[in-house]
C-alpha cells in the first residue's frame, strides 16, 4: 500500500508512534488508510448537512476494511461572497483546495481518498486536486436544496431574492413580500434549487463517473444521500485493492460526455472553465471549439431554473442523472464509473419518470445545447455566453455601449435607472487577473431581469457569470481588460453586436481605430496589491485556458 511509506521499517517508529497517539491500534495499521476531505462548515447551505454525511462516509470505510481520517477543506458561498470583494475569491479558492488535496495526501502518503464537497468552486478544486494526486478517489456531493414555498408557490433563490431586489426597486412586490422571499427561499440544507454551478458540477461529476451513480441530483438530507455516502466509503476501499484511478476514469472520452450532458441540461457556463482546468490536471488537451462542436450536436432537453420552470428535485424525481444518460446514450462514450459500472449499463438500467422533465429529442426545448462560445474582433480568443437562457429575440443584439470598470459602478447605475432599452452594459477589469479572481455577475445580471430589461438590454464581461444568470449576457472575454484585450479600449456609445446565432461577438470599431485608441494605453492598477490574490493575478491563465495557475 502507498502508506506503507509511513507505517513499515524500524525507520517508522516514530511515525507509528504518532499514528497510535491518534488512536489507532496495531490492526489498523495493516489496513487501507483513506482520506475523507470534508468540506463542512457553518458558512454554507450546501454544506452545513455534512456532519452527517460524514458519519455514514466513516461508516462505509470501516465495513470497507479501511481507516478514514477526516481533514478539513475551506468552502466559500459563492451567494454571499456576491457584489463585493468577496467575489475575487472563490475562483481562486478552487486552486487553494485542488493544493489542499495534494499536500495533505502526499505528506501522509494515504492510499485513497473520499472526497465531500458540494458548492460551486469547491466540486472543481476537488476533481482537479485528486487527477493531480492520481490516487483512488470517490466525489460525494451533498446534494441539492428543496425548494422554498410561499403563497403556493415554488421558490428558487436566484429568482426570489436577486431577482426580487429589481422587482421590489421596480414597485412589482412589496417591502412585506420581498421580506417573505428572503425568509423562505433557502428553507435548509442543500444547493440552491436550480441548475446553478454546484448542481451543475455535481451532475457532470457523476457524468464523468467520479460520483457512484444517482449522486448528482440525490436531495440535500435524504435517506439516499446517506446511503450513497456509506456506499462511497466502502467502494474507496475496493478501488484502493484494485488500483483503479482518477486518471482511469477523467479520460478525453468522460469529459466529452460531461459535455454532452452540461448540454442538455443547459447548465451554468461556469463548468466551461472547471472542465479545462480538471482535463489540465488530467493531462488532456481540451478547448473551447469541443464545447461549442459539442453544443451544436446535442440538443436542449431540461427546463430547469433560472430559465426554467422545474428545480433540481423535479430532475431526482425523474430519474436523476441515470435518466439523462439514458436519454443521451446515443451520443455518449461508454467510459467507466467508480461505482465499477460503465456508462450504457447505468443507461440501460435507469428509467425515465416524467418526459416533460427530462424531453425526448423530438420536443427538446432548444435544438441546440445550453451553452455556446463567440468569437470577433472584441474576443479573439473567445467568449461564452449561456444561450439556453437568452429569449429567442435577444439571439442578435445590437447596442450602445455603457462601460464600466467595476462590477459595483454597474450595479449603481443599473439600480438608479442609467441603463435604457438598447443598451450594452460592458463591464472589464473582472477577468482572472484583472479581477482578481473573476469575479461573477450575478447581482447585476438579476437586477436587470428584475427590472424586466432582460429583453431589451446586453451585458459582456471579462468577469464570469453565476449558474442563476439568464439572459443575453456573456461572460469569460478573451483577452481580457488587463492583459489587453479590445474591451480595454471600448468607450460608452460604441456599437457592440452580439450574433448568438452566428457565434460573433464584435464592436462596430475598425482595425485601425483600435490600434489607435491602443496608443498610449495603460491597464488599470491591479485592485489588490498584497495577500493571496497578489499572488494569485500575477500566476492565473486567461479564461480561455481555464483560469488555471501558471
Amino acid at each position: 500500500m502507498r502508506s506503507d511509506e509511513i507505517k513499515i521499517g524500524l525507520e517508522r517508529v516514530p511515525h507509528r508512534a504518532l499514528l497510535h497517539g491518534t488512536g489507532l491500534s496495531r490492526k489498523d495499521l495493516g489496513r487501507p488508510f483513506i482520506g475523507v476531505a470534508t468540506s463542512f462548515t457553518d458558512l454554507i447551505p450546501g454544506h452545513v448537512g455534512m456532519r452527517d454525511l460524514e458519519r455514514f462516509i466513516e461508516r462505509g470505510v470501516c465495513y470497507g476494511g479501511g481507516v478514514p481520517f477526516l481533514f478539513g477543506v475551506p468552502g466559500i458561498c459563492d451567494g454571499i461572497a456576491m457584489g463585493h470583494l468577496g467575489m475575487c475569491y472563490p475562483l481562486a479558492l478552487r486552486e487553494l483546495v485542488a493544493d489542499m488535496i495534494e499536500t495533505v495526501c502526499n505528506a501522509h502518503q494515504l492510499d485513497g481518498i473520499v472526497c465531500l464537497t458540494n458548492c460551486d468552486k469547491i466540486t472543481p478544486g476537488m476533481l482537479m486536486g485528486v487527477a493531480r494526486l492520481n490516487i483512488p478517489a470517490v466525489i460525494i456531493t451533498a446534494g441539492p436544496m428543496v425548494a422554498g414555498h410561499y403563497n403556493k408557490r415554488k421558490l428558487a433563490f436566484v429568482h426570489d431574492t436577486y431577482e426580487g431586489m429589481g422587482r421590489a426597486k421596480k414597485g412589482d412586490i412589496s417591502a412585506e413580500e420581498l421580506t417573505c422571499l428572503e425568509m423562505e427561499a433557502c428553507p435548509g440544507q442543500g444547493s440552491c434549487q436550480g441548475l446553478y454551478t454546484a448542481n451543475t458540477m455535481a451532475c457532470l461529476t457523476e457524468t464523468m463517473g467520479m460520483s457512484i451513480p444517482g449522486c448528482g441530483t440525490a436531495l440535500a438530507g435524504s435517506a439516499k444521500k446517506r446511503r450513497i455516502a456509506q456506499a462511497s466509503g466502502e467502494r474507496i476501499v475496493e478501488l484502493v485493492k484494485k488500483q483503479i484511478l482518477p486518471r482511469d476514469i477523467i479520460t478525453k472520452e468522460s469529459l466529452e460526455n460531461a459535455i454532452v450532458v452540461d448540454m442538455a441540461l443547459g447548465g451554468s457556463s461556469n463548468t466551461v472553465l472547471h472542465l479545462m482546468a480538471i482535463a489540465h490536471e488530467a493531462g488532456i488537451q481540451l478547448d473551447l471549439k469541443t464545447f461549442d462542436k459539442i453544443s451544436k450536436s446535442v440538443p436542449h432537453i431540461t427546463n430547469l431554473e433560472p430559465a426554467g420552470t422545474h428545480f433540481m428535485e423535479d430532475v431526482e424525481y425523474a430519474g436523476g442523472i441515470p435518466a439523462i444518460l439514458k436519454r443521451l446514450k446515443s451520443k455518449l462514450h461508454n467510459t467507466q464509473n467508480v461505482s465499477g459500472e460503465k456508462t450504457f449499463a447505468i443507461a440501460d438500467k435507469a428509467k425515465i419518470f416524467d418526459q416533460d422533465v427530462i424531453r425526448p429529442f423530438t420536443q427538446a426545448y432548444h435544438k441546440q445545447g445550453g451553452i455556446a462560445v463567440l468569437s470577433g474582433n472584441l474576443a479573439p480568443d473567445g467568449a461564452v455566453v449561456k444561450q439556453s437562457g437568452v429569449n429567442e429575440k435577444m439571439m442578435k443584439f445590437t447596442g450602445k455601449a455603457k462601460v464600466f470598470n467595476r462590477e459595483e459602478e454597474a450595479m449603481k447605475a443599473i439600480m438608479n435607472g442609467r441603463i435604457k432599452k438598447g443598451d450594452c452594459v460592458v463591464i472589464r477589469y473582472e477577468g482572472p487577473a484583472g479581477g482578481p479572481g473573476m469575479r461573477e455577475m450575478l447581482a447585476p445580471t438579476a437586477a436587470i431581469v428584475g427590472l424586466g430589461l432582460e429583453d431589451s438590454v446586453a451585458l459582456i464581461t471579462d468577469g464570469r457569470f453565476s449558474g442563476g444568470t439568464k439572459g443575453p449576457c456573456i461572460g469569460h472575454i478573451s483577452p481580457e481588460a488587463s492583459a489587453g484585450g479590445a474591451i480595454a479600449i471600448l468607450k460608452d456609445g460604441d456599437t457592440i453586436i452580439i450574433d448568438i446565432i452566428a457565434r460573433k461577438l464584435e464592436v462596430k470599431l475598425t482595425k485601425a481605430e483600435i490600434e489607435k485608441r491602443f496608443k498610449g494605453w495603460k491597464p488599470v492598477e491591479p485592485k489588490i496589491k498584497t495577500g493571496y490574490l497578489s499572488r494569485y493575478l500575477r500566476l492565473v491563465s486567461s479564461a480561455d485556458k481555464g483560469a488555471v495557475l501558471k
